[in-house]
C-alpha cells in the first residue's frame, strides 16, 4: 500500500467513524480547526520546559503519551481536509516544492533562518 492509499484509507474510515455517529454536522471547518489547535496544544503541553536533551529523550511512559496527541493531530488534520476537499499529499508535495524554492540548499544548509533572512 503506498502513502497516500494509507492516507486515503485513513480518511475513509474517519468518514465512516463519524457517520456512524452522526457526527458529520459537527464537522465544520471550524470545529474541526479549533479541535486540531487544541490537540497540538496537548502535544506541546510534553515538550513544555524540557531542554532540547530532554525532549529528544523522553521517557517511554511519555512517549507513548505524545503518540496518542500525535495521533489525535494526525485525525483532526485529515478530517479537516476531507471535509474542505483538499489532497493532503498532494499539498505537501507543493509545498514542499515551494520550501524547496525558499531554501536552496546553497544557503539554508545549516541554518535555522527563514527564507526570507537567508
Amino acid at each position: 500500500m503506498s502513502r497516500q492509499d494509507s492516507l486515503e484509507a485513513l480518511r475513509d474510515a474517519l468518514r465512516a467513524f463519524a457517520r456512524e455517529r452522526d457526527w458529520e454536522r459537527f464537522h465544520t471547518p471550524k470545529n474541526l480547526a479549533m479541535a486540531l489547535a487544541g490537540e497540538a496544544g496537548e502535544v506541546i503541553e510534553h515538550f513544555q520546559w524540557l531542554s532540547g536533551e530532554e525532549s529528544a529523550a523522553l521517557p517511554e511512559a511519555t512517549r507513548a503519551e505524545v503518540s496518542l496527541e500525535l495521533a489525535d493531530v494526525l485525525l483532526y488534520l485529515v478530517r479537516l481536509a476531507d471535509v474542505l476537499d483538499i489532497d493532503l499529499a498532494d499539498a505537501a508535495r507543493r509545498k514542499m516544492q515551494i520550501n524547496a524554492q525558499r531554501y536552496p540548499v546553497e544557503k539554508a544548509r545549516g541554518k535555522s533562518d527563514k527564507y526570507n533572512r537567508l
